[in-house]
């Protein structure tokens, strides 16, 4: 599933957003970087020119003529010198990740976004037709999902070590914003504000997580479901809490809750899978191990980097027993966007389909939940088609 190979040059990389204080603009460049598969070349990392400016030149180490006051002057620029970018990562506010994609694919450069990716399915639709026409590689950072483990429980449930899958349980839940923590955060305040974070708060921010990787461990695609929403922190527009009951096309049921005001909890995201022989669970907060129970039998834990785990599964930056986390999972994600961007370059399109990553059609899937979500919720938790 990971890739052990690096590049033999490194692509020329871009950003924007991610500036001075963003945790998940730290963690992009770090994880680009790891295996010097990505080089930093340019950026445009802030909305104020000057503090986007001196966080490239002095905390970056990168030329001052290429750290750019938006992302428009960014890409015309790059797209026309000879040693311009070839990729660019996308850490900003959902409302702008539609233009900012839009723009990059049609001057020529691979994208990696973050997520939700765009306010409507329709928009990310429209990404991936252009994605296609250009040939471009499209990766949207579902970041956890880079664990060896979750190779691992893949692969089980592929190989029917479960049989098949009857339930599936997901949740991400935490309670750093019970309160009106918005008021002193911004980097908080605009996925709160329907005009910057879209439709949804938890159900695009967090809910998109668990989606995602219930569906990748599962395999299984979504028939219908129903959704429940609220606003506990009664000074926000949109959800803070959500419930979800989804049946997919083979006749399994599902539930997802997500959730930013789960007094007590740290970061649970966890995702549940039962079968009629047995169920794999895997938690984010100890993402080396998955938990497998055949039928009949307790559970019992698989470790990362053990010789009992199957292929797909072998792929370890250091040995077994010793954590990796979550800079490690992103990093190996970049490892394989960066090796199918080389090989969309040299259309090698045999190559290009055999690496695994998240990308558009992850995308597009976490959008039209999240607008099949509020449609439910906004209409009596009715259930909806997806």
């Amino acid at each position: 599933m990971i890739r052990t190979d690096n590049l033999k040059q490194p692509l020329r990389w871009g950003q924007i957003g991610g500036g001075k204080g963003s945790q998940i603009g730290y963690i992009h460049r770090d994880a680009a970087q790891r295996d010097r598969n990505f080089k930093l070349v340019a950026g445009a990392f802030d909305v104020n020119p000057e503090r986007g400016r001196a966080f490239g030149v002095e905390e970056l180490g990168l030329d001052v003529d290429r750290c750019y006051d938006d992302y428009q002057q960014m890409i015309e620029v790059e797209s026309k010198r000879e040693d311009g970018i070839q990729a660019v990562t996308i850490a900003t506010p959902n409302s702008t990740h539609y233009a900012i994609s839009k723009m990059a694919l049609e001057h020529g450069m691979h994208v990696v976004c973050e997520k939700p990716l765009t306010f409507t399915a329709a928009e990310s639709e429209e990404l991936k037709e252009i994605a296609l026409k250009h040939n471009r590689v499209f990766g949207v950072m579902y970041g956890y999902t880079g664990y060896p483990t979750i190779a691992q429980a893949r692969e089980m449930v592929k190989r029917g070590d479960i049989g098949k899958v009857r339930i599936v349980h997901m949740q991400f839940a935490h309670g750093y914003h019970a309160e009106e923590v918005e008021k002193n955060d911004p980097g908080l305040a605009w996925r709160v504000t329907p005009e910057a974070s879209g439709p949804s708060y938890v159900l695009g921010d967090i809910g998109t997580h668990c989606l995602q990787m219930g569906h990748l461990i599962s395999g299984m695609e979504m028939d219908s479901l129903s959704c429940m929403r609220k606003s506990f922190v009664e000074s926000r527009q949109l959800e803070d809490d959500a419930h979800v009951m989804i049946r997919y096309k083979n006749g399994a049921v599902g539930t997802l809750w997500c959730s930013a005001v789960a007094v007590g909890n740290v970061h649970d995201f966890k995702v549940e899978v039962i079968g009629e022989k047995g169920t794999i669970r895997w938690w984010d907060e100890h993402p080396n191990q998955i938990e497998y129970a055949p039928l009949g039998e307790p559970f019992r834990k698989l470790d990362r980097g053990m010789g009992y785990l199957h292929d797909a599964a072998r792929f370890e930056r250091i040995g077994g027993g010793h954590p990796e986390g979550l800079f490690d999972s992103w990093a190996n994600l970049y490892r394989n966007m960066g090796h199918a961007m080389i090989a969309a370059d040299n259309d090698a399109q045999q190559e290009l389909a055999s690496i695994w990553f998240p990308g558009i059609d992850d995308g597009i899937e976490g959008v039209r939940f999240i607008e099949r979500c509020v449609e439910s919720a906004d209409n009596g938790s009715q259930w909806v088609n997806v």
